[in-house]
């Protein structure tokens, strides 16, 4: 049983550089919508970003942008009948994704009818048109999908094809795909519910248009309306029995500020002879997870683990929302011993790689 033994940490994730953005963003924004406007109309597939701004303004927009964290990415789309819009993203990372979430949060009110965005967003128009990535130009009405839903690990794995893949190397195939994969999902929606993504240099038996994703991932979506928990056997270093629950499926796309593990450590006093809780501790044990559910999107419980009289709460919290203080008021509230209190930056949830399937 991984007990989690870490450094206190609530410290806030948002750099003073996206505050430094939009103040630069309040001054810059007519340059950049008049440049856009004696420009083209819109950006064509493949194109750099901001298509129509001036390479001085290309440069600044995206020392900007850098220096919030060089793995951020921007776009700059729109079309005649669509407002401009501006999207960071860090392009699936998801370290990356409570960063781009603060700044499009942080933006200013009157923005004129420019959208932001934290993360790329479908676009299926973009899946009839031609996709240009260096020398090549891609006809994506050509692109073919191979889709196997995988209901155990609640993924839809894509084997994806294009003739002209015979001709380019895997890094603009995977290229292609990950553009295809976006517009017909959306960035967010890609990290939820896509699984492997794999190359085909012929066309998959049962393939079908991009355009269809999306109905194949409501199939796969649906059972998952309301929370579930996977539960798990084990042993603990002392080789009592232990039981793990992990809530499944937990997406960090759904709580995009939670950068911030927190685990509790909670000791009980009624046990088993394999020491797992009775009554009357099982049953503070249950009230106790239920006020943590009480946070809301402020924190969401990830994973329980049980054994050795004590059970770990994991969870994660928005460091910014006031959540990690009321954790320890409802810590300090325990009676059946003294309940401790963890946390550590951890933006990419990778604490929670071992309880996934």
């Amino acid at each position: 049983m991984g007990i989690f033994r870490r450094p206190r940490d609530t410290s806030a994730t948002a750099p003073p550089a996206v505050g430094e953005f939009w103040e630069w963003w309040g001054q810059a924004r007519p340059t950049i919508e008049s440049s856009l406007a004696a420009g083209p109309g819109e950006q064509e597939p493949g194109e750099p970003p901001g298509e129509g701004l001036s390479a001085e303004t290309i440069e600044e927009l995206s020392r900007r942008v850098h220096k919030i964290h060089p793995g951020l990415q921007w776009e700059i789309g729109g079309a005649e009948d669509r407002a401009p819009s501006l999207t960071l993203t860090g392009g699936g990372d998801p370290e990356l994704r409570g960063l781009a979430e603060r700044w499009v949060r942080a933006a200013p009110k009157g923005a004129g009818d420019w959208a932001f965005h934290p993360a790329r967003q479908a676009d299926p128009e973009m899946l009839a048109q031609d996709l240009v990535l260096g020398d090549h130009e891609f006809d994506l009405e050509y692109v073919r999908l191979g889709m196997r839903a995988d209901a155990g690990r609640a993924k839809v794995h894509i084997t994806a094809y294009h003739p002209d893949f015979l001709f380019v190397p895997e890094e603009q195939q995977l290229q292609v795909a990950s553009h295809v994969l976006d517009w017909a999902l959306g960035e967010d929606d890609v990290a939820r519910w896509v699984g492997d993504v794999d190359i085909a240099m012929e066309a998959p038996i049962d393939s079908l248009p991009p355009a269809m994703l999306g109905s194949v991932v409501e199939q796969v979506a649906e059972p998952f309306g309301e929370p579930a928990w996977l539960s798990g056997e084990g042993r603990t270093p002392r080789g009592h029995p232990a039981r793990v629950g992990a809530r499944f499926p937990l997406h960090r796309q759904d709580y995009p500020l939670c950068d911030l593990h927190v685990a509790i450590s909670v000791p009980y006093r009624h046990s088993n002879p394999d020491r797992l809780p009775v009554e009357p501790s099982s049953g503070a044990l249950h009230a106790f997870e239920k006020k943590l559910g009480k946070l809301g999107d402020r924190a969401v419980l990830a994973v329980r683990e049980t054994g050795d009289g004590l059970r770990v709460f994991h969870l994660y919290a928005d460091p910014d929302s006031g959540a990690v203080g009321e954790l320890d008021q409802l810590a300090a509230s325990w009676a059946e011993g003294k309940a401790k209190v963890a946390s550590t930056s951890d933006p990419g949830w990778k604490a929670l790689a071992p309880y996934r399937p």
